[in-house]
Parts: C-alpha cells; sequence; structure tokens
C-alpha cells in the first residue's frame, strides 16, 4: 500500500475511534489515477465539517462537488464526502464507489464503466431532496428514478405524500419506478418512517393518499387487512355494488366536510368497515356482515399496534370504529342518551354522516336521531344523581373520601344512559358496583 494509502487509513482510524465511520472511496480506482506529483485522494465519514474540524484543525470546509472538508497535508490532498446514513437505501448504495473528483478523471480516460455513471453520493438532508421542483406541475425524480429511488427508497412514500398533499400528478417514469420498488420499500423503509411520512399528509388529502398507496402495491404489504377490502362488495344504494374499499376512500373524503383537519377522525374512517373481511357470509343471494364494527375494532388494535401507534391513540380510534354504526338505527329516548354519553360522540356523528353521504343513502334515521339529540336536555340529565353522598355511604359503609365520589360518578352516567331511572334502581346499582368494584 502506498504511503499516502496508509496515511489516508490512519485518518480514517482516527475518525472511527471518535464514534464516527470512514473509509477510503474505491482504493483501487485511486490507486490507477494516483498522480504522486499532485496527490489527492478521496475518503466518505459521516462526520461533518464541524466534527472533522475537532479533530483536524488544520481541515478547511469544502466548497463544492459535495465536499464536507478538505485537509491538506505535506504533498497530499484530502477530500472528504458524506458517506450514506440512510437506513431506507438499498444495501449497495451504503458503499460509494465513485466521487465527482474520480467520475472526471474516468471521462478524462475515455472509459467510464456504466456500474458508476449514476448518481454517487448522498446529499444534504432536504425532504425534496432527489425531486425535480414542484412548478413543473408534477412529482417526478431527478435524473433516472429507479436509481434514484435506490438510493433512498423512502422516497417512494414521500412521492406519495408530495402527490396527496399538493394535487399533483406523478410522473409516469416516476410511478413505474415507485410500481417496480415497492416490495423493497417494504423491505428497507422501517414501519416507522413510513408512518412518520403518512402523519405530514393532511386529513382532507388523506384519501388519495391511500388510493396511492393502494395503486402502488405497498398498502398490499403494509396493511394486507385494508387492501383485501378492493376484494369486497356490499350494497351501495339498492342492487348497485362497490367494494368496501372504494366505499372507504368516499367516507374518507367525505368526513372532513363537516369536520376539518381531523387526522384521527379520517384514520378512524380508514378502519371503519375492516371488520367486514372477517364477516363477511353470503346468505339468501346477498352479503350481510354482522357485528362488523365489533370485530373490526379488535382487528384496527391489533393492526395500529403493529403500526407503532401510541396506545392512547390506539384506544382512540378503536372506540371510533366500535361505535361508528350507533346512529345509523333510529334510536329510542333512551339509545340517545347512551349515545350522548360516548366518548368523541361528535366524531362519531360526522362518522355517520360521511358514510351515508359516500353510499348515497338516505338520511331518514340519521335526522330523526339528531332532532332527538337536539331535544335531549342535558343540562337537566346531567344534573344530580338520584342519591347523594350521605345516602351512598350509608348504602356502603364508606367513610368520606374518593370512593364515594367514584360511585357518585358512576350512578350519574347509568342515569345519563338510561340505565337507572329510580330511587329502587339507584340504590341497587350502588350496592353492585361496590361490590364489582371492591371499593372499601
Amino acid at each position: 500500500m502506498a504511503e499516502p494509502f496508509q496515511d489516508a487509513v490512519a485518518l480514517c482510524k482516527t475518525i472511527m475511534r471518535n464514534g464516527f465511520d470512514a473509509y477510503v472511496v474505491n482504493a483501487n480506482l485511486q490507486n490507477d489515477f494516483l498522480d504522486l506529483d499532485s496527490i489527492e485522494i478521496d475518503i466518505a465519514s459521516d462526520a461533518d465539517h464541524t466534527e472533522l474540524k475537532k479533530l483536524f484543525p488544520n481541515i478547511a470546509e469544502g466548497a463544492a462537488d459535495g465536499v464536507w472538508a478538505v485537509l491538506r497535508e505535506a504533498d497530499t490532498t484530502y477530500r472528504f464526502y458524506p458517506s450514506d446514513t440512510e437506513d431506507a437505501s438499498h444495501p449497495e448504495e451504503c458503499v460509494a464507489k465513485v466521487t465527482p473528483r474520480l467520475l472526471r478523471r474516468l471521462g478524462e480516460e475515455g472509459d467510464i464503466p456504466l456500474g458508476l455513471a449514476c448518481p454517487f453520493l448522498p446529499r444534504s438532508e432536504d425532504a425534496q431532496d432527489g425531486f425535480v421542483d414542484f412548478s413543473q406541475g408534477e412529482v417526478k425524480f431527478l435524473g433516472i428514478p429507479d436509481q434514484t429511488l435506490k438510493e433512498n427508497y423512502l422516497r417512494g412514500v414521500r412521492a406519495l405524500r408530495f402527490s396527496a398533499n399538493y394535487g399533483l400528478p406523478i410522473e409516469a417514469n416516476t410511478w413505474i419506478a415507485i410500481m417496480r420498488g415497492a416490495r423493497r420499500i417494504l423491505d428497507y423503509v422501517s414501519v416507522t418512517d413510513i408512518m412518520d411520512e403518512w402523519r405530514k399528509v393532511e386529513a382532507e388529502n388523506m384519501h388519495a393518499f391511500v388510493g396511492l398507496l393502494y395503486d402502488s402495491m405497498i398498502l398490499h404489504g403494509l396493511i394486507p387487512e385494508i387492501a383485501a377490502m378492493a376484494r369486497i362488495k356490499h350494497l351501495k344504494v339498492e342492487s348497485e355494488e362497490e367494494t368496501v374499499f372504494d366505499h372507504t376512500l368516499a367516507v374518507m373524503e367525505r368526513y372532513p366536510e363537516e369536520l376539518p383537519y381531523d387526522w384521527f377522525g379520517v384514520l378512524a374512517c380508514l378502519f371503519h368497515d375492516v371488520g367486514k373481511l372477517h364477516t363477511a357470509e353470503f346468505f339468501d343471494g346477498r352479503w350481510t356482515f354482522y357485528q362488523h364494527h365489533r370485530v373490526g375494532a379488535k382487528v384496527t388494535r391489533k393492526i395500529l399496534k403493529r403500526l407503532g401507534f401510541a396506545p392512547e391513540d390506539v384506544d382512540l380510534v378503536c372506540h371510533l370504529v366500535r361505535n361508528h354504526m350507533r346512529l345509523h338505527f333510529m334510536l329510542t329516548e333512551r339509545g340517545i342518551r347512551r349515545f350522548a354519553a360516548l366518548d368523541e360522540y361528535p366524531r362519531l356523528i360526522e362518522m355517520t354522516r360521511a358514510d351515508i353521504k359516500a353510499r348515497g343513502g338516505s338520511f331518514r334515521e340519521f335526522n330523526h336521531n339528531m332532532k332527538m339529540l337536539e331535544r335531549l336536555d342535558t343540562g337537566v340529565a346531567m344534573g344530580d344523581p338520584i342519591l347523594n353522598g350521605t345516602v351512598i355511604m350509608q348504602l356502603t359503609g364508606l367513610k368520606p373520601g374518593p370512593g364515594v365520589g367514584i360511585i357518585r360518578e358512576a350512578l350519574m352516567t347509568a342515569q345519563i344512559q338510561g340505565d337507572v331511572s329510580s330511587e329502587e334502581e339507584a340504590m341497587e346499582f350502588v350496592r353492585e358496583y361496590y361490590k364489582k368494584e371492591k371499593l372499601g
């Protein structure tokens, strides 16, 4: 090994001992181009100029060609380039095989191997890195689309996000590159990174984003339970059929019309019919999906945990899925009271409204229930429980404390839901609740 390369390796070892990666770029090629009158060696590292300056005080900041820093020692010039730190890049992209300087030398020699005539080093972190400016009116990868995607497969999901949020079409060659790379996107991009992109999709545009995930075949690997809904049909109106997936996208599109910017509400719309895959039964010439809302809530919990959602977000979405059918039936006064006692019931109202709009169905039952809600005098219903704290203590033997308040709150909820309507029922409820919760 020539002395300049030995010195370069020593520099790399110094960088690595300080917690960073470093290596000499394509040593064989650089050795062929080694000019003893003007020695230049290219090094790749994930240490930027600031970190390199701490290790080598004489180092200067790079000025062009993506060079992070330049170090001159004796007759040798060392150029430091950024190494690939993208988790979502193809494995072969982790090691740079050529730099701009080496490409120029190859051009001078008139011999550029096909494997090197491509993008070669990562650029600074930028969400739009790898994309042509959107002023052209489309989402398009820079350079050779397949190679640009290969550098960072997260760009595939990012392209779908840009298209959905900005309402721009995806350029044909970019789209086919994403479709060809769908399997590798799922292989190399972490679920966390995919969901980080998903969370940047606006609620009003999520239906378009999910549609693109499906068309690109990414959804089939990410959430196969949702993709499978494209193979299930249900009645839209009268004898007209539609796929459950198409209906789901329509509900997601309609929901923000009345409740805008509600990201989790739209997400709940995505999962509201996922239980139909597990409850579908063909009987007497038609499909039925009994209890799909309850089954769907359980399936949704499994999926959201797999996608890394926080427990409180999982509970919220599952609650909305489980209860999304309540307003589809003409409710009695007791049913309305039970509905009004549910958490997040305004979201449930809008899920129902969006569902009916998407189907082009009748609002008869919905309008009846909304009028019942308007007439519901919640101020009276939520006034005071039938039994006061003194009676509760007499019935349970409890002393003044938080336990009495817990029972009083539970009794209040039971009254609102219509489960308790008399003093006798209230006394029985308190005794049973006390035994069940073991508050003594």
